[in-house]
């Protein structure tokens, strides 16, 4: 599993219109924020394998994140994904918290 760091996703998510960023925690998560343009698929619910096929295309880039460094959700997502042949997955490890802690822009 390949894992990126803050700046190299803002560069992507600038630079490359057809990312596919995906939030697995849980909606009530998502809804309190997120990283623009990210969609959810909780890890936790038990059809993520289903409903991440439906929400991203195998082939297409894909970084999936969590909370932070502690939870292990993303990783776990990503493991997952490539399992089901998923071949281009990322994790962004430091999460959804790193992001908000260098003031980045959030939905």
């Amino acid at each position: 599993m390949q894992t990126i760091d803050r700046e190299t996703l803002r560069q992507k998510m600038r630079d490359n219109d057809q990312l596919r960023l995906i939030e697995v925690l849980p909606r009530d998560s998502y809804n309190d924020f997120h990283l623009p343009g990210a969609i959810n698929v909780p890890l936790d619910e038990a059809d993520f394998g289903e409903r991440i096929q439906v929400a991203a295309d195998k082939n297409e880039e894909i970084v999936v994140y969590c909370m932070d460094e502690s939870c292990d959700a993303s990783p776990r997502a990503a493991e997952r994904m490539e399992q089901l042949g998923f071949s281009h997955v990322s994790d962004y490890e430091a999460g959804k918290k790193d992001w908000r802690k260098a003031g980045l822009p959030e939905e």
